[in-house]
């Protein structure tokens, strides 16, 4: 059926109804499955922003955890960043500021970027997923599926040399693999040609204050390497 001009209004919208059934039933039986939340097509070589991406992310519906947050954690920091540190989602702080890595966890990591040289304005700051699970659990799968896409945007457009996943749960997403973390840590990965450096999350640290020798091994390595590529000075100043 099709919406006609002199219909009256009821019939017009119980064809339109019908018209959008008829439609995604059509997109069913081609094997459609659902509609997802990546980036949308791009010129070639224009990357998006992440305020397109935030923008896009919008007052997020998209799984459970928006039942029970507070705010939206997107990120924090430079967009211009060479560094991108990822964790696994926000805590009940972060739920209630909506900046990422602002509680006791969030200290610690200040201190080890401050140990690189660096400053929080001068890395960007991320989760694998934007809301926080209920009680810090970790989050479930269908909301890591929902929610990566959108990290995966941000990675896109920051385009950074270098990534530093926080713990196992965002090294697994990111990395696609049931490896434990401390199997991973210590040395690079590949994510679609960025290299990727695992290490304990700051919270497990907080728990566990005998790994953080293994975990500053980690970042050394990754200072090694900006170094080597000339985006950090010997002093660890960012380039």
């Amino acid at each position: 059926m099709s919406v006609g001009r002199d219909m009256p209004p009821e019939e017009a919208f119980s064809a339109l109804l019908a018209d959008i059934r008829s439609g995604l039933t059509f997109m069913a039986d081609c094997g459609c499955t659902g509609f997802d939340s990546a980036a949308p097509a791009q010129a070639p070589g224009i990357r998006e922003t992440l305020e397109t991406i935030r923008s896009d992310l919008g007052d997020c519906r998209r799984c459970g955890l928006s039942r029970t947050r507070n705010r939206i954690v997107f990120g924090a920091g430079s967009p211009g960043a060479r560094l991108v540190f990822v964790g696994e989602g926000p805590g009940y702080e972060e739920d209630r500021s909506g900046v990422p890595f602002v509680g006791r966890a969030g200290q610690l990591l200040d201190r080890i970027i401050a140990a690189m040289k660096l400053t929080r304005e001068a890395v960007y700051i991320c989760n694998i997923v934007k809301c926080r699970p209920p009680n810090n659990r970790n989050p479930l799968p269908e909301e890591i599926e929902s929610c990566i896409p959108f990290l995966e945007r941000q990675i896109a457009a920051l385009a950074p040399a270098v990534i530093c996943t926080l713990g196992a749960v965002a090294t697994r997403a990111l990395l696609g693999t049931d490896a434990p973390i401390s199997r991973l840590r210590g040395r690079f990965h590949d994510y679609r040609g960025t290299p990727v450096m695992p290490t304990y999350h700051p919270a497990f640290l907080l728990r566990h204050p005998e790994k953080k020798r293994e975990t500053w091994g980690d970042i050394q390595k990754i200072m090694g390497l900006m170094e080597k590529n000339s985006l950090l000075t010997s002093q660890g100043k960012m380039v």
